[in-house]
């Protein structure tokens, strides 16, 4: 990686723009332009409701991505009393004043960048569990601060931001939606979003639809998830969907083994989805059932809508269609990965479609419009605990052999899924959809019979004994195979996780097992550049000043890469 920056047009610039307060900025969305994201944003999670990942700047391209190198990095900080800044290029910012609210007194550790940074007006609003920064995103010095004093809670990560006018939305670990002003950081109001009492915590970033602003919660007990939408204006609940039966006569009760097992049945929601603005459908995976391995107080049956993609009309909450991808799911499969829209062919003619891979290990082709079944196939080779066949409607078909047992049993993939939570992308320049994979596997021990166990497990132990290595995978939606594979260097797992971008670049940006950013050749996977980083998160790609940015982030910093003119 080369790091030359020109610092003496960096700082002119920077002192340029640090001579405007950040009131003097536009910062506000129009939600309507997330539905035609302007080149100088990246204004919702996965860059517009498609949730392809696909930037269409070209100016970093296969010709010259060779030359891209280091446009600024910026460390943040976290807590109440931090430096603005943390340490970066360029001379040192102006004082920024940390915002605090929340309901409790812990300040807890920071965390890593995990989720998806947005872009608006030359701001990028970036966050931590319980943190959010705004910085000027042509060279990363901070405007604001805010901090969430906490209750306490699961800080396992946070997806991201949405923004609405001139507001900010997150969630908190404890349970809250917080509305913050996109100028300056100051909170607006904030409501509670579930009960953290029942040990609920919430991860994902908030959609922003039309007057929507669309929040999924979780839990890791028996609690069971939802998804809900509040007002933008005022907090105010508008609808609440529990993707589990939750009274007498509620759909899908039948394949429980009763009402107290689907009330409990988790489906827990941690990752924002995807939204068809010709059909007003969100669409969006649903997390395994409760308890995750020890099925006896389930029922034999498919335990729906869990480990499913459910399409809700946007304006209701009322459930379209779904497709479940792990029917009785008993290895913690959850199918909670965003899914990918796609205006593609079958069969020679148009068609609307969803792609999704799911954590089991299996890539699904679905009609987006009405639910249908069009394909499924194996993302990788190593998944072992369905047959090789499939059921009727293309659902992969559990092994009873491969559950719970006292003496063990060899599955792959292990608990943490061929794939997980980090986005994948989708390039309709070479029609190809792209995801890391893990072969991984594990053996799984019934080490007891109470169905109650910890963690919302069931009693269950697991095991990882081994791994095949991780991959880049270019899947061809029409056929269900890989157009090609990359195979990252050693078999211990790990890495390569952290989600893509695709550019009209015929560019694929991807991390690998060693921490490498990695930009690829779309179409054949070569390898045209890299940055030894350690990301955390995934890339995104916006225009400033006739200047393309690539951003990653890698820890507690924030990084930007581009050709240096």
């Amino acid at each position: 990686m080369r790091t030359a920056v020109k610092l003496g047009v960096a700082w002119a610039l920077a002192a340029g723009l640090m001579a405007l307060p950040p009131a003097a900025r536009a910062q506000s969305l129009d939600p309507a332009d997330i539905l035609h994201p302007k080149a100088d944003s990246w204004p919702t999670y996965s860059g517009d409701y498609s949730s392809d990942r696909y930037s269409k700047l070209t100016d970093i391209n296969t010709t010259n991505v060779k030359g891209m190198s280091l446009a600024w990095a910026q460390r943040l900080t976290g807590g109440s009393g931090a430096p603005a800044g943390g340490g970066g290029f360029g001379p040192p910012p102006p004082s920024v004043k940390t915002t605090v609210g929340g309901v409790g007194t812990i300040e807890a550790p920071m965390g890593q960048i995990k989720g998806t940074m947005i872009m608006v007006d030359g701001v990028m609003y970036v966050t931590t569990p319980d943190n959010v920064w705004a910085l000027d995103a042509r060279d990363g010095h901070e405007l604001w601060h805010y901090l969430w004093k906490t209750r306490g809670g699961t800080h396992i990560g946070n997806r991201g931001v949405g923004m609405w006018k001139d507001r900010i939305f997150f969630e908190t670990p404890d349970d809250f939606l917080v509305a913050v002003e996109a100028k300056t950081g100051k909170e607006i109001w904030h409501k509670e979003i579930a009960s953290f009492d029942l040990q609920y915590f919430s991860t994902v970033a908030p959609i922003v639809i039309g007057n929507h602003v669309i929040v999924g919660t979780g839990d890791d007990l028996d609690e069971p998830g939802l998804l809900q939408s509040f007002d933008p204006m005022t907090g105010e609940l508008q609808w609440k969907y529990y993707p589990v039966p939750m009274k007498e006569g509620d759909p899908g009760l039948d394949t429980w083994k009763n009402l107290d097992a689907a009330s409990h049945g988790g489906g827990n929601i941690w990752v924002p989805g995807a939204y068809d603005p010709e059909t007003h459908l969100y669409i969006f995976g649903t997390g395994n059932p409760t308890a995750a391995y020890t099925s006896m107080n389930r029922g034999p049956g498919a335990n729906l809508y869990t480990c499913s993609l459910v399409a809700l009309d946007v304006e209701t909450g009322k459930m379209k269609w779904y497709y479940q991808t792990s029917p009785h799911d008993t290895h913690d499969f959850d199918s909670a990965q965003t899914p990918t829209l796609v205006d593609g062919t079958w069969n020679g003619k148009p068609r609307k479609l969803v792609l999704t891979a799911a954590r089991n290990g299996y890539f699904f082709v679905i009609d987006r419009l009405t639910g249908e079944h069009l394909l499924t196939s194996k993302l990788v080779d190593s998944p072992n605990w369905a047959e090789e066949k499939l059921d009727k409607d293309g659902h992969p078909v559990r092994v009873p052999a491969k559950d719970y047992d006292l003496g063990g049993a060899l599955v792959s993939p292990a608990n943490g899924g061929i794939v997980n939570w980090p986005p994948p992308a989708y390039s309709p320049q070479t029609g190809l959809f792209y995801a890391h994979a893990q072969e991984s596997y594990a053996m799984y021990y019934l080490s007891t019979t109470d169905p109650r166990g910890a963690m919302g497990l069931g009693g269950k132990d697991e095991l990882s004994v081994g791994s095949l290595g991780s991959y880049l995978v270019a899947m061809d939606y029409h056929t269900g195979k890989p157009a090609w594979k990359i195979r990252y260097p050693g078999v211990t797992g790990g890495g390569g996780m952290n989600g893509l971008l695709t550019t009209a670049g015929h560019l694929l940006f991807a991390n690998d097992a060693r921490g490498n950013l990695i930009a690829h050749d779309a179409a054949t996977g070569k390898a045209l550049w890299h940055a030894h980083i350690n990301p955390t998160n995934a890339p995104e790609s916006y225009m400033l000043d006739g200047q393309q940015y690539v951003v990653v982030g890698a820890g507690d910093t924030m990084y930007a890469f581009t050709l240096q003119k």
